[in-house]
């Protein structure tokens, strides 16, 4: 069933306009009397059908309301050392899917990728809009937010219950650091050629805890996507 994020809570027939109604009457040529799911980014899904296409306006009757069940319990925050090429679409979209709560691209010493903030900007904007189809396509609650990029001594400071960090130099199993009765949790992964020491010293001086995720050297796009499985897997949300 097609599935669009709006901007509102609907009261009665919800009206669209601009882009969904768009592709909703050109791109897919849905016809009145079809479902549609809506979704108001705060995990609330609103099902439907089709009741009026007119013009760019399309209007659906609200059938039945539901809390979202595809929105995880634990709240994970992706600090992601900013890869180069365009490694980092891959990595948003991905982490969308597999239920990442936010990213942020963070600038480490070893990051290749050091654009000025015009491109920065340009390239979170793209970012956010992967992370808007990656939510919408995985049957997401909320699109998750892509933040502006952020040294790491910024995302030391952001407010978490827990940090993870996961670096070529090992640690503890994800199952020993990371449970079910977990809310939320930061979780760092550096970019090519990994983190400095005094990075990771600087995490770890923040609450930090390294973790391994084997005995394997993962790629910088590689890693975040298995730390986020295992982590859903042992919070029970896989």
């Amino acid at each position: 069933m097609p599935r669009f994020f709006i901007d509102f809570v609907p009261t009665g027939d919800a009206v669209l306009t601009g882009e969904n109604a768009r592709h909703i009457a050109k791109s897919l040529r849905m016809q009145p009397g079809e479902a549609v799911t809506l979704c108001d980014g705060h995990e609330h899904d609103y099902f439907g059908e089709i009741a009026e296409i007119s013009g760019e306006t399309v209007r659906v009757r609200i059938q039945e309301t539901r809390v979202s069940c595809a929105e995880p319990r634990i709240r994970v925050t992706l600090c992601q050392g900013v890869p180069k090429s365009d490694k980092m679409d891959w990595i948003v979209q991905k982490a969308v899917e597999l239920g990442v709560w936010r990213i942020v691209p963070t600038v480490t010493a070893r990051c290749i990728s050091r654009p000025d903030e015009k491109a920065a900007h340009k390239k979170v904007l793209r970012w956010q809009k992967i992370a808007h189809e990656a939510a919408k396509q995985s049957g997401r609650g909320i699109i998750p937010e892509v933040a502006d990029f952020m040294t790491l001594k910024q995302t030391c400071a952001l407010p978490g219950e827990k940090r993870v960090l996961f670096y070529e130099g090992g640690g503890e199993r994800i199952p020993v650091l990371v449970g079910e009765q977990d809310a939320a949790l930061t979780v760092y992964v550096g970019p090519e050629g990994g983190f400095a020491p005094e990075e990771v010293q600087l995490i770890q001086e923040a609450g930090g805890c390294a973790a391994t995720l084997g005995p394997r050297i993962l790629r910088t796009e590689t890693a975040p996507l298995a730390a986020l499985a295992a982590i859903m897997l042992v919070t029970n949300n896989l």
